[in-house]
């Protein structure tokens, strides 16, 4: 029945992508068309990296990095780098327009997984605990298991393995007391601040600033 109800979003996947390939062919440009082909490649393999880890307990917080670098910071980065290509940018510039898109990514992804513990569904369109039902680990967790007592640590580990939201009070409360929550938004706040930076080398415009508010928006949405 699940694989029934995915079919057609799995189809306008698939023609969305088809579509993509023909408009890159279309702009004859080889850089472009190097930048989206490996983006696509490491996107897919970000997506592999996270299924081979659903109900890992022992994910670090540097493969966590990476995960989320290749899974959603990638995208972020090579729409910003194809954006830097086509408007004719400086090598400077597009080198700097790259990076911006990867740490807006990575800050948006680290605000996404704390919303999984603080969110709101009505306002965020993502339900309180989605991640934890399917097992993911995710940095609030692992910064929770980090720092929690051999008590809370197992009852993580055992909500991880096991899915699903019977412990989901629980690890709620065990996550919001840890300081797992500031954590990860600490981490998020310093990627947002460093994309923002990047942007100096942009001179000032209307432009730089719709870029600027991008990385205050992305970290925006936790109240």
């Amino acid at each position: 029945m699940a694989a029934a109800r995915n079919a057609p979003s799995v189809l306008v996947g698939d023609f969305l992508y088809a579509r993509a390939f023909e408009m890159m062919v279309e702009l004859e440009s080889l850089p472009i068309m190097n930048v989206l082909s490996r983006a696509t490649a490491v996107i897919a393999e970000g997506e592999v990296m996270q299924l081979m880890n659903v109900k890992n307990p022992d994910l670090t917080e540097e493969q966590y990095m990476q995960v989320i670098h290749n899974k959603t910071a990638m995208l972020f980065e090579a729409a910003s780098h194809t954006g830097a290509q086509l408007a004719g940018a400086s090598e400077e510039q597009e080198v700097a327009l790259r990076d911006y898109g990867k740490h807006l990514g990575m800050a948006f992804q680290l605000v996404d997984d704390v919303l999984d513990y603080q969110g709101d569904a009505e306002t965020m369109g993502k339900n309180v605990g989605d991640d934890l039902a399917e097992g993911k680990t995710t940095l609030p967790l692992i910064q929770a298991m980090a720092t929690g007592t051999d008590e809370e640590r197992q009852l993580i580990r055992q909500a991880i393995r096991k899915g699903g939201l019977d412990d989901l009070p629980k690890v709620l409360e065990t996550v919001r007391q840890s300081g797992a929550i500031e954590y990860t938004m600490d981490k998020a706040k310093e990627q947002a601040r460093v994309a923002r930076e990047l942007l100096t080398c942009l001179p000032e415009s209307a432009h730089r600033e719709a870029l600027e508010l991008l990385t205050e928006v992305a970290v925006a949405r936790v109240s």
